[in-house]
């Protein structure tokens, strides 16, 4: 059973069949998002979706926004900001490959992405980034 059911922007339906959630600067005791964090931030996330998902799916990282409010910059650069939450999630879909038997394949990725709210991701009202996802150059078919 999905949590939920992603439109992606070409009419895929993928479903959510896991998601984690966190703050994007829990735990940052010191200094002020930057590139150099976010990078740090990105790197953490893209490392806990290989872990938790990298042995059955391949891994893609969402571009985020980032919010560049004017005239900040410290030791480390520009004030650049990632939105609140973090997300790492598993979806699945039919086969992306044409031969496949719809029945015994299906399709698999897991994404890396950030959103301002804690809402699970559902239909078309996803985030843009994340409903824009290549699904065909990126997920992978499994035997089931």
């Amino acid at each position: 059973m999905s949590l939920s059911t992603v439109v992606l922007t070409c009419g895929r339906h993928v479903e959510l069949r896991e998601v984690r959630m966190s703050s994007t600067y829990g735990g940052f005791l010191e200094g002020y998002p930057c590139r150099l964090v976010n990078d740090m931030v990105i790197r953490r996330l893209l490392l806990s979706a290989e872990g938790a998902f990298g042995a059955d799916a391949p891994v893609h990282l969402v571009p985020p926004a980032v919010d560049r409010p004017e005239g900040t910059a410290g030791g480390f650069g520009p004030v650049e900001v990632l939105p609140p939450v973090a997300c790492v999630g598993a979806f699945r879909s039919s086969a992306v490959t044409a031969g496949h038997d719809p029945v015994a394949y299906r399709s698999v990725l897991a994404v890396v992405w950030f959103q301002s709210t804690t809402d699970v991701p559902s239909g078309d009202a996803a985030d843009p980034g994340l409903r824009g996802i290549a699904w065909a150059a990126l997920a992978r078919d499994e035997e089931l």
